[in-house]
């Protein structure tokens, strides 16, 4: 398997920041630039079938979570999906930062990806949240947050393996978000195929007439019409 030629790495050192986290702090998501070419797309998506890579499988009709299948990665993470966490997390943690102070919070996230899990690791949170989504046509995922444990860290990705329109149809991105003294605010994304999205895990500061305030978020995938839509979900701390 491989990625684009140019590693994920030098895609994002390459990416427009300033514009990546003004798209962050109004909308609470922003999409990156292309990470994955379709070939190295497929590869991870192909993924999926070998039961071995992965620590556990979730049916979500059966715990009501939508409909639909999703797997989490063992430890031992492939390549290609290890470079891309390890890649995002350093560009991620001065927005992490960035946030938490405004909204006048501990910011415990070293600027170490292993000695954020080690962290993770000593608080119970041992078990790997990197998950490969599969949605068929009827499929959806209901609106959640991706906490696992006490230990967070407030932004995560999900990478696109299918194109809308091509392979699937609907199974767009949704994200909702409380806003304060207010009424619910969505967005609908898009997801390209190969490209990341960046969103907000659990909360997000948004300014109020007392200052900063933490407005509350949930994520979701509306219902796909037809076909076949995969995903890689990359989270920056570990599960209980």
């Amino acid at each position: 398997m491989t990625t684009t030629a140019r590693r994920p790495g030098a895609v994002l050192d390459t990416a427009d920041w300033p514009a990546l986290t003004a798209e962050l702090d109004a909308h609470g998501c922003a999409l990156t630039p292309r990470l994955l070419d379709p070939a190295a797309c497929r590869g991870i998506a192909e993924l999926y079938a070998d039961p071995a890579l992965f620590r556990s499988t979730v049916d979500m009709a059966r715990h009501r979570f939508g409909s639909g299948q999703y797997r989490y990665f063992t430890h031992d993470l492939p390549g290609p999906v290890a470079e891309l966490r390890a890649a995002l997390y350093p560009r991620l943690l001065p927005v992490a930062r960035d946030w938490a102070a405004r909204l006048g919070r501990p910011a415990p996230w070293p600027d170490s990806l292993a000695e954020w899990l080690d962290r993770c690791h000593a608080a119970g949170q041992d078990r790997s949240a990197q998950i490969l989504l599969r949605y068929a046509a009827g499929d959806w995922n209901a609106l959640h947050r991706d906490l696992f444990g006490d230990l967070v860290f407030p932004l995560q990705v999900v990478i696109g393996l299918d194109e809308q329109g091509v392979d699937y149809t609907g199974g767009e991105f949704l994200l909702v978000e409380q806003r304060p003294r207010a009424q619910s605010r969505g967005t609908s994304t898009v997801l390209p195929q190969g490209h990341g999205l960046v969103f907000t895990t659990r909360d997000r500061p948004v300014r109020s007439a007392r200052g900063w305030s933490a407005a509350p978020v949930r994520h979701g995938v509306s219902t796909v019409r037809s076909g076949l839509r995969r995903s890689l979900g990359l989270v920056f701390h570990d599960a209980a």
